[in-house]
């Protein structure tokens, strides 16, 4: 009987354990959530390479900052989209990830009291409506969204965060420390005139929807771009960037000192654009990758030449995705 007794005690102290366990958590949470229920929120979207998750990031950053709200990176497109991974996670990007949705693992009643207890564990959040760029030209509607409001759209126009453009800056900065080679390219760009040159080769010239589409920089306008930039400033080192970097040097000779910066292997691409924002002017290609490159330069004297036509076809309005300051050829 005492022992009947005592095994009911044992088993009457678990079960009160795991209630006022369950009651605890329940309580905490109630206590985290206490003046975050009007928590609001800018989420985005991303997909593509490096450049395009910049932009992506960079238009949603600057709401979430005029706002006051949090940001959230939505990477659910990476999950079926193998051409490109995220990147930003090597940049001090101010963000959280929207989480996945949760698979259920328990069964029936156990898994509705426990995806009851998550969500008062959460923030509440009003349900985000979703905002979709209209057209590639720059569209200032976006930035009269009130959260919470989900982006989705390439966003490839500096004006969305013009008024962001220093923590922006500093959100794309590296987290890391350049590494010996990248410091030795560093190096070699003091005591001249650096100029980046981007390339932009790989799918490009092997994708056949993305040649139809893009199309590449002739080497008669890199020819142009860079006869513009020794007429104002005079000699010069050119620090070439590309995916072909063989190509380039069978087919694009310059009459100037030439490095052709072959220190990272392609899924370091932030490396390299690390090392072309501290050229003193820039030759890009038709990409957002050798885009932000220059922009990341914060010199009012830099020259930028990029060309003037972005797509194969005319139509695409481009005239907001160059910067005024820009000289297109």
């Amino acid at each position: 009987m005492a022992a009947t007794a005592a095994a009911r005690q044992g088993s009457g102290g678990a079960g009160g354990a795991v209630h006022r366990g369950l009651h605890g958590a329940r309580h905490e949470a109630r206590q985290r959530t206490r003046g975050r229920r009007d928590v609001s929120t800018v989420t985005t979207k991303l997909l593509g390479g490096l450049g395009n998750q910049m932009f992506q990031y960079a238009a949603a950053r600057a709401l979430a900052d005029r706002t006051g709200s949090e940001l959230l990176l939505d990477l659910s497109e990476f999950a079926h989209y193998t051409l490109r991974r995220y990147e930003l996670d090597t940049l001090r990007v101010r963000a959280g990830v929207l989480p996945a949705a949760p698979q259920p693992i328990l069964p029936g009643r156990i898994a509705r009291k426990a995806r009851s207890l998550v969500q008062r564990m959460l923030p509440a959040r009003k349900a985000a409506a979703v905002y979709r760029e209209p057209s590639f030209a720059f569209d200032p509607s976006l930035g009269q969204q009130r959260p919470p409001v989900a982006l989705e759209g390439y966003w490839q126009s500096e004006k969305y965060f013009l008024d962001d453009t220093d923590a922006i800056r500093r959100d794309f900065t590296l987290a890391d420390e350049p590494d010996a080679a990248n410091r030795a390219v560093l190096q070699r760009m003091q005591g001249t005139v650096a100029v980046s040159l981007h390339v932009r080769r790989g799918d490009y010239v092997t994708n056949p929807n993305a040649a139809a589409f893009h199309g590449t920089c002739s080497p008669g306008y890199y020819r142009q771009a860079v006869d513009h930039i020794a007429h104002r400033c005079g000699p010069l080192t050119l620090f070439v960037f590309s995916d072909d970097q063989n190509w380039v040097r069978a087919n694009m000779p310059f009459d100037h000192p030439t490095v052709h910066v072959d220190c990272n292997p392609p899924d370091r691409g932030v490396w390299d654009m690390h090392l072309m924002k501290h050229c003193h002017h820039h030759v890009v290609a038709n990409s957002s990758f050798s885009w932000w490159g220059a922009w990341l330069n914060p010199s009012p004297e830099k020259i930028v030449v990029a060309p003037r036509r972005w797509f194969t076809d005319a139509a695409i309005d481009t005239s907001d995705l160059i910067p005024a300051s820009w000289i297109r050829l």
